[in-house]
């Protein structure tokens, strides 16, 4: 087995001290332009590479971040970890991405392990846990961004994207293609973007004039399994509704198979809206009107975040706000 080259021998070849190949390494300032060169070139010659945990000692940096989500097989996901991977690439940052399965106590386990580990920095999408928590969890942990949650704390800093300002643009679509019994398929209890789409909900439908019963509104699992069993309990126990305005897109694909089972034609018996236009959305039958969010950006912009609460880990920073479009196609 080849020896693994280590800094004396950088040092060796370079004909400097160990501490010179280090300084030289970690871009410190106190050597000359021509040694450093002279190092790096060894480096290159050698095909040396830094022990990280050693980089790490010097620099009080471990070039890792954690990316947490509540379902990894959720096709929103994928795309959001790739927006911060490709930020996180560019600036040598490593990321370690845990899947919590939408459960309140592995997400606060999760966390607590990335702390221990330690990463440098933590991205917290879509929490379960409650306020008093996270705002623990916070209170000595940073940096921390959490995407998709509103929380008010100093050592927070927030990604938002526009739920209420969705959820309009969805009734005002439905509302708009004349349907006035409108349900909505919510997400899990425990998701506070659900209570802002629920919210935004019962906002458009008032000022348009409709009502909206308590029994229209179903919370369940942001699943298709979940959206089917939501989307044929409420139509049959509520036969009276022509609209759905889905959580996300994977309970809207499944409100759709609930249609056909129930022998509704979508969207001439019932219309469907889903919410984050994931890329199955345009290619099921009928494909799916939808409001869309740039989930690329989205990680994309929470990652830059975290680089500058590194840079300045002492600054307060104002929530971004990451807006909406609604995508139409058939099935609204």
């Amino acid at each position: 087995m080849k020896r693994r080259v280590t800094i004396e021998d950088v040092a060796r070849v370079a004909g400097v001290s160990r501490q010179t190949v280090s300084r030289a390494i970690n871009d410190k300032g106190e050597i000359s332009p021509a040694t450093r060169k002279r190092v790096m070139d060894a480096v290159q010659t050698l095909g040396y590479r830094p022990s990280g945990v050693a980089r790490g000692l010097a620099t009080q940096r471990t070039q890792t971040v954690g990316l947490v989500v509540p379902d990894i097989t959720n096709p929103f996901f994928p795309e959001v970890a790739r927006g911060v991977q490709d930020v996180a690439r560019s600036k040598d940052y490593s990321v370690f991405l845990c899947n919590t399965d939408e459960s309140p106590q592995e997400e606060l386990q999760t966390l607590h392990s990335l702390a221990a580990q330690p990463v440098d920095g933590i991205l917290l999408f879509g929490s379960r846990i409650g306020d008093d928590d996270l705002a623990a969890f916070a209170d000595h942990y940073r940096p921390l961004v959490v995407l998709n949650r509103p929380l008010e704390h100093p050592g927070v800093s927030l990604v938002l994207v526009d739920n209420h300002q969705g959820a309009k643009l969805a009734v005002d679509h439905l509302a708009g293609r004349g349907h006035t019994a409108i349900g909505m398929l919510a997400g899990p209890v425990t998701s506070p973007s659900s209570h802002q789409r629920v919210e935004g909900f019962r906002r458009a439908m008032a000022a348009r004039g409709l009502s909206v019963a308590e029994d229209l509104i179903l919370p369940g699992p942001p699943t298709i399994e979940g959206g089917y069993e939501a989307a044929r309990r409420l139509l049959t126990e509520s036969p009276q509704v022509t609209a759905l305005f889905a959580y996300n897109d994977l309970i809207a694909l499944g409100a759709i198979q609930a249609c056909r089972d129930l022998g509704r034609r979508v969207p001439a018996d019932c219309a469907i809206v889903g919410f984050d236009d994931i890329r199955l959305a345009g290619m099921v039958s009928p494909a799916l009107t939808t409001v869309r969010v740039d989930k690329y950006d989205l990680g994309r912009r929470a990652m830059i975040r975290l680089l500058a609460m590194f840079d300045d880990p002492d600054a307060t920073f104002p929530p971004i706000s990451v807006g909406v479009e609604l995508v139409v196609r058939e099935s609204a």
